[in-house]
């Protein structure tokens, strides 16, 4: 007996009518996913995420009335089980980081295909993250433009061990728990058991959360290197 379809509920935040017309039609047509209301300002967005309780909310940040951080601030810190997947236009967009801080579990750009946009819906609404490679690029750049930053034993890294340290290293570098495991040569279930204490030790809310502790640590740096000789980076 075939266990029924989890139906991942979702709301659109953005106040561009045919943006959300766009994505509704293509989630309809997903069986396992369900567009449950639309909001076409950042306040519209944290009522809906209060009043239906979506497993998802896909925001966008240049929203008028409330923007989309302090609804994604508001969305995420309030009960209940919603996450924020930020689906933005990325080269007109200053606020990446900003947006991750506030509590969203994935950033996207609207140039992306559609079917990878229901994937990392998929993604989020399963309790992980995800960045599109172009938006961990512009991570990249804008953590090389601030001043240097403290030694990882200052940012909140001394309850780790060495093989967690390695671990947020190649996470900081986007590496995905196969591609962790087969660079330290461990197994993928081993990965995922240093993935949830690195997560529970360093009070981080999912693996994007990890990736900003990374850099702000200072221990992946500007195009992935790595500081203090945990990793040598293989570009």
């Amino acid at each position: 007996m075939t266990s029924p379809v989890r139906i991942v509920r979702v709301v659109l935040a953005d106040d561009q009518p045919l943006v959300r017309a766009a994505l509704e039609m293509v989630i309809t047509e997903a069986p396992d996913l369900e567009v449950v209301g639309e909001a076409a300002t950042g306040a519209e967005a944290v009522r809906l995420a209060e009043e239906l309780r979506p497993d998802v909310v896909v925001m966008d940040l240049r929203m008028p009335v409330l923007d989309g951080i302090e609804a994604t601030r508001r969305v995420t810190a309030a009960p209940g089980t919603a996450r924020v997947v930020v689906l933005t236009t990325f080269d007109e967009d200053e606020n990446v980081h900003a947006a991750l801080r506030a509590g969203a579990s994935g950033f996207l750009v609207k140039d992306m295909a559609l079917d990878d946009i229901l994937a990392a819906i998929r993604v989020v609404a399963a309790g992980d993250a995800l960045i599109a490679p172009s938006v961990t690029r512009r991570l990249i750049a804008e953590f090389a433009a601030r001043p240097a930053a403290a030694p990882p034993s200052v940012h909140h890294l001394g309850a780790i061990t060495d093989r967690e340290r390695e671990i947020l290293t190649l996470v900081g570098r986007g590496l995905s728990n196969a591609e962790i495991a087969g660079e330290l040569v461990l197994s993928p279930a081993t990965v995922k058991t240093y993935m949830t204490r690195l997560l529970t030790k360093l009070a981080a809310r999912d693996r994007v959360h990890l990736v900003i502790l990374a850099y702000e640590s200072g221990l992946v740096g500007p195009m992935g290197e790595v500081h203090r000789g945990v990793v040598t980076p293989r570009w």
